[in-house]
């Protein structure tokens, strides 16, 4: 009796035990987190997987956030930042998977957090956090046109960076020109290290709006991370065109194709090429009231002039210039500027906007493509082959 009794008490002690580590079994649950209802005798089917993976560093900004689930659908999905403020995302239609729409900071932690319920109707979640990267160098942009401009049909749009991207291509396939309200033909060319400009294969139309993105931040060029994105939305005015044919000694401005003006003008001397006034295709850069037209290598100082127009960074410019009245409209005697009676440089200056195309033809010598605005000195074929994405 007492062997039997002893039996049955080990069995009935076995028996506790056994139910003690089945419970402490359940209770440590799934390692990523995954819940069970209390006494569901199995693990859930549905599984939550993120990435990028918790406890990750050195993320991507540009890196997508997926968290996804196999099994069973997502009920609930989250991703805050280091303020606790969430990032914008959404669960797609089939519910299967959640993507960030908002971008990410530089060198900030976010936390995630989702829940699912599996196809066998067991809940499940996952909690988890990543760091994200801080470049070690940022390159900022620029963008011109800037916002709200109108501007003249040859104007170029040029993208600047404060550093030369190691990777152009990287930075140029960020760029993107949209125009309404017919779509305009046109490419991307490096004139610098530093500066890449889009014009389009023939003038602009005229009234076309132009919108320009250039989503650089969180690219990588290789040297550095793109700082920051930048926009631009401008219209394109009025269709003009100056030309000027040296020989004629005149200007003469075209809208939409037809003769609006004629301005008798002396150009730059004939008989040397250092002072012709350039042959080529050049626009409208900038406009002042009164202009410094100082040249010590050439013996004058302190030479203001009114109505200034610059279509060069080489040095030329559409002016008055009364003192050289009596060869105005005869002979080119200038330095290399286009000359004009004051109230004719006057009509000029008030008629035109920075990006008008100047056709200069007629010259013994053509405009350096050295120049800051040399977008048009190049032909299309060659202007295409500029580009970094071949």
């Amino acid at each position: 009796m007492r062997a039997g009794r002893r039996t049955v008490i080990s069995a009935f002690l076995l028996s506790a035990v056994l139910a003690v580590a089945g419970c402490s079994s359940t209770e440590e649950g799934h390692p990523n987190a995954v819940g069970e209802a209390p006494g569901d005798g199995g693990a859930p089917k549905a599984k939550i997987v993120a990435d990028p993976a918790a406890d990750a560093k050195d993320v991507e900004v540009l890196k997508p956030v997926r968290i996804s689930v196999t099994e069973g659908t997502l009920t609930e999905a989250t991703l805050t930042n280091t303020e606790g403020k969430q990032v914008k995302g959404e669960i797609a239609a089939d519910k299967l998977s959640w993507t960030n729409t908002e971008k990410l900071g530089y060198g900030k932690t976010y936390t995630y957090a989702a829940k699912a319920k599996g196809t066998d109707n067991k809940d499940v979640e996952l909690k988890g956090s990543f760091t994200t990267m801080t470049p070690a160098k940022q390159i900022r942009a620029t963008v011109n046109p800037v916002d709200n401009a109108t501007v003249g049909v040859g104007m170029p749009i040029s993208v600047k960076f404060d550093t030369a991207p190691k990777d152009k291509a990287a930075a140029e396939k960020a760029l993107k020109v949209e125009t309404s309200p017919t779509k305009v033909e046109g490419s991307w060319a490096w004139l610098s290290a530093t500066q890449v400009d889009w014009r389009p294969k023939e003038y602009w139309p005229a009234n076309t709006q132009v919108s320009v993105s250039a989503s650089l931040y969180g690219v990588n060029y290789g040297n550095g991370y793109g700082r920051a994105d930048v926009t631009s939305k401008f219209k394109i005015g009025r269709n003009q065109v100056l030309k000027v044919h040296t020989p004629d000694h005149n200007l003469k401005v075209y809208r939409d194709g037809a003769l609006a003006a004629t301005y008798p003008a002396s150009n730059g001397k004939d008989a040397d090429p250092n002072l012709n006034t350039p042959n080529g295709t050049v626009i409208v850069m900038a406009k002042e009231e009164v202009g410094d037209f100082s040249n010590p290598r050439y013996g004058y100082t302190n030479v203001k002039k009114k109505w200034a127009v610059r279509i060069s960074n080489h040095g030329e410019f559409i002016h008055e210039n009364e003192e050289n009245r009596a060869n105005i409209g005869k002979a080119n005697t200038s330095h290399g500027c286009v000359n004009l009676f004051e109230a004719d440089a006057k009509a000029v200056f008030d008629a035109v906007l920075i990006g008008d195309p100047v056709e200069i033809t007629g010259s013994q010598a053509n405009f350096p493509t050295t120049s800051d605005v040399n977008d048009w000195l190049f032909s299309w074929d060659k202007w295409k082959s500029m580009s970094a994405i071949k």
